[in-house]
């Protein structure tokens, strides 16, 4: 049998009807001016008393009146780089910023020579950072000249060193490092007592190919780039070193 119904809600415990909340009296209609009437005061000019003109406001106090500072930033402090290169054994000398539009240096450098009178002929422009790495890899390259030719280094033969371009001299293509005196061209060494080598294609097996193998492969430790023959058709007589910076210390080695 299905269970008894519940007996029914006593009527003194039933909830109240729902009454609705009284609302405010309307606003009297003198106190409620048309809308046209209220935009029109709101449009209409102050007036000054007894006709007398509207007074000027105070002149702006001279301390907010200075104009506003330019935003400059200061190139980076190269002072301590600078020191190293001296340890090296560089010659070099400051040269005055380079401003060329988007291309240019803040505090270029004229290097001729490195650590054992090694001369760059001719002298480079570079900043502090890609002529550190060109000193320190020039030391590797007079060990490999000793080691594998005989003979020590004397010289570098410069290509390029600062120069406002493209790369590739392509005028649309990205700026180069030569734009901001960051890359450097080597087409070639000197010796004291054998012929000059160019930076080309050497016949495999010999003490030319030997040594340019091992310079080309020493500057990947100091460059950021490093592009040569073999590479591509605009680099195959000669050393393409950089500081090219790159996501994640990336290094294009080629």
């Amino acid at each position: 049998m299905p269970p008894p119904a519940p007996p029914p809600r006593p009527t003194e415990l039933a909830p109240p009807a729902q009454v609705e909340a009284p609302r405010p009296p309307e606003r009297p209609a003198e106190l409620s001016p048309p809308a046209e009437a209220a935009k029109a005061r709101e449009a209409e000019p102050v007036k000054p008393a007894d006709g007398g003109e509207v007074p000027a406001p105070p002149p702006r106090p001279a301390e907010l009146s200075a104009p506003a500072l330019a935003i400059t930033v200061a190139p980076v402090d190269d002072g301590a780089c600078r020191r190293r290169l001296e340890r090296l054994g560089a010659r070099f000398e400051p040269l005055p910023a380079i401003t060329n539009g988007q291309c240019g240096a803040a505090r270029p450098l004229k290097v001729t020579a490195l650590a054992d009178d090694l001369a760059l002929a001719p002298p480079v422009t570079l900043v502090c950072e890609a002529a550190e790495s060109l000193a320190r890899w020039a030391t590797e390259a007079q060990a490999a000249a000793e080691r594998d030719l005989g003979q020590p280094l004397k010289g570098l033969t410069i290509g390029t060193s600062y120069e406002c371009r493209g790369q590739n001299h392509d005028p649309d293509a990205k700026l180069s490092e030569h734009s901001f005196a960051n890359g450097i061209d080597v087409m070639g060494f000197t010796f004291a007592n054998r012929p000059a080598l160019s930076v080309l294609a050497a016949p495999e097996g010999t003490p030319e190919a030997t040594f340019l193998a091992a310079v080309r492969g020493r500057a990947c430790a100091f460059f950021r780039t490093v592009l040569g023959p073999g590479s591509d058709a605009a680099h195959a007589n000669h050393l393409h070193l950089d500081e090219r910076q790159r996501n994640a210390g990336h290094r294009l080695c080629q």
